[in-house]
């Protein structure tokens, strides 16, 4: 799959919840072994959502943005990983933030994705810590300066 092959749209919890749903579903409690409860935290009604696909129509990543900043819960099907799917989400995550008027974001990275957000204009700040299991850092970029 190539980048052109890939389309993001902002998503409605309420006619696509099923959609984002099954994703995270296969990314965080099948394949990560995230605690159901902690998967589903009650607050997806209340957040921007986005969902990515491809030519094909076949829905492929997602990720979430809460009313606070903090972007969360991308989750990218393990055969789309790389093709530039999370970046994509990341962005337009970013994006609408800063059109809603935050003054930042923030999101807790899996250990193993640093460089990827770091890439993406995020920094890590404090120390390593574990979020269902699985070690994070708590990184925040600044969207003040975006110009």
């Amino acid at each position: 799959m190539a980048l052109q092959d890939l389309f993001i749209r902002e998503a409605d919890w309420l006619n696509d919840g099923k959609e984002l749903s099954k994703i995270r579903h296969l990314v965080f409690i099948v394949e990560q072994e995230v605690p159901r409860e902690e998967e589903w935290d009650g607050r997806d009604k209340e957040s921007w959502h986005w969902l990515a696909s491809n030519s094909l129509h076949l829905n492929i990543g997602t990720c979430r943005l809460l009313p606070g900043g903090q972007i969360g819960r991308m989750a990218v099907i393990k055969e789309y990983r790389g093709f530039g799917v999370g970046t994509g989400l990341l962005k337009a995550a970013v994006i609408k933030a800063a059109d809603l008027g935050f003054d930042k974001v923030y999101l807790h990275a899996q250990t193993h994705a640093l460089k990827f957000y770091e890439r993406l204009g995020f920094t890590k700040t404090g120390k390593e810590f574990l979020e269902a299991g699985i070690p994070h850092f708590y990184m925040t970029q600044d969207l003040t300066r975006r110009g």
